[in-house]
């Protein structure tokens, strides 16, 4: 705290930062298409509060010159942009936070770029907003990508809009313009759930009905943008939203106490409060919240602390203690709207590691329902979603986690995927309601264990994975060593790729998508046959190493052997002992691996066999020897 020796002055200061604490924070989202004017409106808003220092204008205008900025003769947007990129470039490459108080109210702007590739950071980093204001260049009109990030941020729970007509110098300030945008604007998003939409005209650049009213809009009799944004009412997020508190961490440092560590997701949680863990469902009283410096009476959202109970709960990480009369879904399936971000496509069946607000799982696409055309808002049957694009998927997971619908609660309802090798954001998701299995279904308990049947069998039970181009030579090192083993009393069965296209799996095609699915239905059965006690040797491309992880990930430690049978391509077309390569060379196969669909080597395979120089024998013995010594 600030103290002088003039305790009337100190009794001010005081006053002062209880007044600054006690204004509503308005949270804005800025987007529109690149160069709508999104950084020179907010650099335009604090010049003209008085909330820019001197010495940043003047540094402002001087790199404006430098850059022939003709467009903004203040240097508006340059206030904003603190990277000499986005100078150089003239654009917001990244998404920047602005804060700034005003007599009335306290601001956190958000200002994202307006091209259609940075959706990741719109939806990210944006998820809190309670205001969006879109721009629209006076002179283009509504965009696609005005109509993309007016369907995100509707998608994102945001209910209030500023449509900011912008550079209406540029138009002779033409009411016409104005209102032909208006209309267009209000007619497709009608169906988008937005409770008010505030239509401005504006020149950022010079500053109309930013701050002060315009003279060059006397057919315009609304508000301008500050004094709406200092007058509209929006919803608290927190307000009536049950008490979240989630987990991240049980700390039992002696055995005189047990703590739950975590951070209170929404509402508030109380001393002598009850509540349940949503998993287990078992109840306790809080006895005490302690903080790093202090114990607290109760703890409210955003708040970290560690919850001190009455009673020994079953509570782990990626739980949620919560209020008896308001519990969330416990699931492992829910239907989410997902936007992905990432170059490489969603594939349903492929694994991604999902992470909520409690913690992460491993997760999967198990359906795309459809994709969602942001221009136009129809649904379209998609077999995967490309970067930037929206689907309503259905999602199944490793374990149950707890969550609220989006709709209800923000905080609880989101979650993001994440690629399992590269550990990159690729989507997010907001979950519309929990998938129950049919009650009727439950795991059935064995009497005759895997342990048993492997020692019935005298072997350790394991998943020999072949993986390598077509023509590498992975079935006939497969068949050699599955007769060397059968020779030696091993019990084996060999899944080989055509022979199970051939049955099972030939619904399938070659897509990428049709690729995981055939992966993911072998993984499962190796798995099983692991479980009878088997030796499974498996033969086939398998050209991702996400798959391949998925199969891992299936057994036990050290049950899966990754075999890389290492040819390189151009021996491979050589070989084309089934005359593929041929056919996919002169462009009559299609999504070939190695030709027009990509091959992902494994980088730490158990086993990495080159065949140039090689017997087929010899390489099979090698895979035995090997065998033998984990046997």
């Amino acid at each position: 705290m600030y103290e002088t020796s003039r305790p009337e002055l100190n009794n001010g200061i005081v006053q002062h930062l209880s007044h600054q604490e006690n204004k509503s924070l308005l949270r804005i989202l800025t987007c529109g298409s690149l160069g709508d004017g999104k950084s020179t409106l907010i650099g335009r808003l604090l010049y003209d509060t008085r909330l820019i220092p001197e010495a940043d204008f003047a540094a402002a205008k001087y790199d404006n010159v430098r850059h022939i900025a003709n467009d903004d003769p203040l240097g508006l947007a340059l206030l904003l942009e603190g990277l000499e990129a986005e100078r150089e470039q003239r654009a917001t490459i990244d998404v920047a936070y602005h804060s700034f108080v005003t007599k009335k109210r306290k601001y956190m702007v958000v200002d994202a770029s307006g091209d259609e590739e940075y959706t990741r950071k719109v939806v990210t980093l944006s998820a809190t907003a309670n205001l969006a204001v879109v721009l629209v260049d006076a002179r283009k009109g509504i965009l696609p990508h005005t109509r993309h990030h007016s369907f995100v941020v509707s998608m994102l729970g945001i209910r209030h809009i500023v449509l900011a007509v912008n550079k209406m110098d540029l138009v002779n300030f033409d009411l016409a313009v104005f209102d032909d945008i208006v209309a267009e604007y209000a007619k497709f998003s009608e169906n988008l759930g937005f409770e008010a939409i505030q239509s401005i005209p504006l020149s950022a650049c010079f500053g109309d009905n930013v701050v002060a009213s315009s003279a060059h809009t006397s057919w315009y009799s609304g508000p301008t943008l500050l004094a709406y944004l200092e007058t509209v009412t929006v919803p608290d997020d927190n307000a009536g939203k049950p008490g979240r508190f989630a987990v991240q961490h049980v700390s039992r440092p002696n055995p005189d106490f047990c703590g739950c560590a975590g951070h209170v997701a929404s509402g508030r949680i109380a001393l002598g409060e009850t509540v349940i863990a949503a998993k287990s469902g078992r109840a306790s009283q809080i006895r005490d919240i302690v903080t790093i410096r202090d114990s607290l009476t109760q703890a409210c959202q955003g708040q970290m602390a560690v919850l001190v109970l009455e009673d020994q709960l079953d509570v782990a990480s990626g739980d949620m203690l919560v209020p008896p009369d308001n519990r969330p879904d416990v699931a492992d399936q829910f239907q989410a709207h997902v936007v992905w971000f990432d170059a490489s496509p969603m594939i349903p069946g492929r694994n991604y590691i999902l992470r909520t607000i409690c913690g992460s799982v491993t997760a999967s696409i198990s359906g795309l329902k459809y994709r969602i055309d942001t221009h136009n808002f129809s649904h379209v049957a998609a077999k995967s979603l490309n970067m930037n694009e929206f689907g309503v998927c259905n999602v199944s997971l490793r374990a149950p986690v707890a969550f609220d619908a989006y709709k209800d609660n923000r905080a609880t309802g989101n979650f993001v995927l994440i690629d399992r090798l590269s550990h990159a954001t690729v989507g997010a998701g907001m979950i519309d309601f929990p998938l129950r299995r049919a009650k009727n279904i439950h795991l059935q308990a064995l009497e005759v264990s895997k342990r048993s049947r492997a020692e019935l069998m005298n072997q350790k039970p394991a998943a020999l994975w072949f993986t390598g181009l077509s023509g590498s030579g992975k079935s006939t090192i497969a068949n050699h060593l599955e007769k060397l083993l059968h020779g030696n009393g091993r019990h084996t069965i060999l899944l080989d790729g055509d022979n199970i296209r051939h049955g099972l799996n030939r619904d399938l095609g070659f897509t990428e998508v049709d690729r995981v699915e055939n992966i993911r239905r072998v993984a499962e059965i190796a798995k099983l046959m692991t479980e009878a006690g088997l030796i499974v040797i498996v033969s086939f491309i398998s050209p991702f190493r996400a798959e391949r992880q998925l199969a891992r990930d299936l057994m036990e430690p050290g049950e899966f052997i990754e075999i890389f049978i290492d040819t390189p391509l151009e021996e491979c077309v050589l070989r084309d002992p089934k005359g593929l390569y041929k056919r996919a060379l002169s462009g009559d196969l299609r999504n070939f691996t190695g030709i027009d669909s990509p091959y992902e080597p494994p980088e730490s395979p158990e086993l990495h066999l080159r065949t140039i120089g090689s017997d087929p024998i010899d390489l099979a013995q090698e895979i035995e020897a090997f065998l033998e010594r984990r046997l």
